[in-house]
């Protein structure tokens, strides 16, 4: 298919639309805030000697709870994208998934693990609960993605096939295991672990963004590097191996690097779908398969379309919130369907 797009073309889209979806962030809400009040808020934050005490409350709201949050978003979907176009070179499949290595499933079951185990014991120290469950989300989505891994190895080969229906196998098992916990859990913590599972912005912290920044900036920097074995990849692996490229290092680095970054994602965020799969497809639809372009264009749409979904989940019943993971679905379901449909003919 002949790309719709110039690379150039495309980043100088991406980058006005991620400039737009920022500046909504941070300026609406519950309380929103004038254009001007939002940049000179925002130069403040960054030490401009700007005056006017009408500037406070904005400054106030900016830095407390929008930027963090603006930046969680951007960080999370962000990385979601990235991964997904991993994935997708994985398997040499535009519709797959980062979820199907089974990150995403065991770090919701570690985060359930945590949740209902902790209520159980008398409840989490409210001190280290948020630490403690982001930290128990990102060891199950790591194990399980060490566990498929694993179990796709054989005679020093990993089998794609074999590790992608390990994958299902385990996803099927860990959510199994996370609905014993939802059975199992009381009123309050049943609450807290459907909201989780659904995913949300809500509670952004600068504790919390500054683990999931560095794994965002080290898989952004990493991943392009492998762009062109990337792309003898798709060619197929045996292609790939006299091409010159090491066939078995990459695949153990791209499925330790989806564990990492999507476990961060979960761990910070909760179970957010559809990013990691509608994104890189819709660029590689946009701007060919090209690994080099196809990374940072995706990395930039993932991070634009999570804040467009995080602004709609703001403000489509405020003063409420809806969990972000029903937006992208809502958003991201019907154009699986249609990728579907258009397969088809």
């Amino acid at each position: 298919m002949k790309p719709v797009l110039t690379p150039r073309s495309l980043f100088i889209a991406l980058g006005l639309l991620l400039a737009l979806a920022l500046w909504l962030s941070l300026a609406l809400g519950p309380v929103s805030l004038p254009l001007l009040d939002t940049l000179q808020a925002a130069l403040r934050l960054l030490g401009a000697p700007l005056g006017g005490a009408e500037l406070d409350q904005a400054e106030l709201i900016l830095g407390q709870i929008r930027l963090p949050r603006t930046l969680l978003g951007l960080a999370v979907g962000a990385v979601l994208a990235l991964c997904g176009v991993a994935m997708q070179g994985l398997f040499r499949n535009p519709l797959a998934d980062p979820g199907l290595v089974g990150v995403s499933s065991g770090a919701a079951l570690g985060a359930a693990v945590a949740i209902v185990g902790g209520a159980a014991l008398g409840g989490l120290p409210q001190v280290y609960a948020p630490y403690l469950l982001s930290l128990c989300a990102f060891a199950g989505g790591l194990g399980v993605t060490a566990l498929v891994y694993r179990l796709g190895r054989r005679d020093g080969q990993t089998s794609v096939t074999t590790m992608l229906l390990a994958g299902i196998a385990l996803n099927a098992l860990a959510f199994a295991c996370i609905g014993l916990f939802t059975y199992l859990a009381d009123d309050a913590t049943l609450r807290t672990l459907t909201f989780w599972n659904l995913g949300s912005l809500n509670g952004a912290s600068y504790s919390r963004l500054w683990p999931l920044l560095l794994v965002t900036l080290a898989v952004a920097l990493w991943l392009p590097r492998r762009a062109k074995a990337l792309n003898a990849l798709l060619l197929g692996e045996s292609e790939a191996r006299h091409l010159g490229f090491a066939v078995e290092r990459l695949k153990r680095e791209l499925v330790f690097c989806t564990a990492l970054g999507v476990g961060a994602a979960v761990a910070a965020a909760g179970m957010i779908g559809f990013i990691g799969l509608v994104v890189p497809h819709l660029v590689r639809l946009l701007v060919g398969p090209d690994h080099r372009v196809l990374l940072p264009a995706s990395a930039l749409a993932g991070a634009s379309l999570l804040l467009f979904a995080d602004l709609i989940a703001r403000l489509l019943l405020a003063p409420a919130e809806l969990p972000i993971g029903i937006v992208t679905a809502l958003l991201g379901a019907p154009f699986f369907l249609y990728l579907l449909l258009r397969g088809r003919t």
